[in-house]
């Protein structure tokens, strides 16, 4: 793999494989936070194949599940005060 940087920016030269796979640079990809799953927008703007990080609504919806099923969720509330106090007591017992 060739790789070149500049200022903000970076490139490399990746190799399109059999099943036209690509694998994006590790540097790339821990930049952005990528992780096994998540889902590229794929764009062509003239010549230039432009790949772009979405979040779908399918993924957070499969991350809000997990929270629930494992108990990381408060409420409802009756009202903001009592929300608060919620929070309030969470916080205390992160520090703890």
């Amino acid at each position: 793999m060739k790789t070149q940087g500049r200022a903000s920016r970076f490139t490399a030269a990746v190799k399109i494989g059999v099943s036209r796979q690509v694998v994006i640079p590790k540097r790339i990809h821990d930049q952005l936070g990528l992780t096994p799953g998540d889902y590229l927008e794929v764009e062509l703007e003239g010549d230039r194949l432009i790949l772009t990080p979405k979040a779908l609504v399918e993924k957070r919806l499969a991350e809000g599940l997990e929270d629930i099923q494992k108990g990381r969720v408060h409420g409802p509330f009756q009202s903001v005060p009592s929300l608060l106090r919620s929070l309030r007591g969470a916080k205390k017992n992160n520090t703890s």
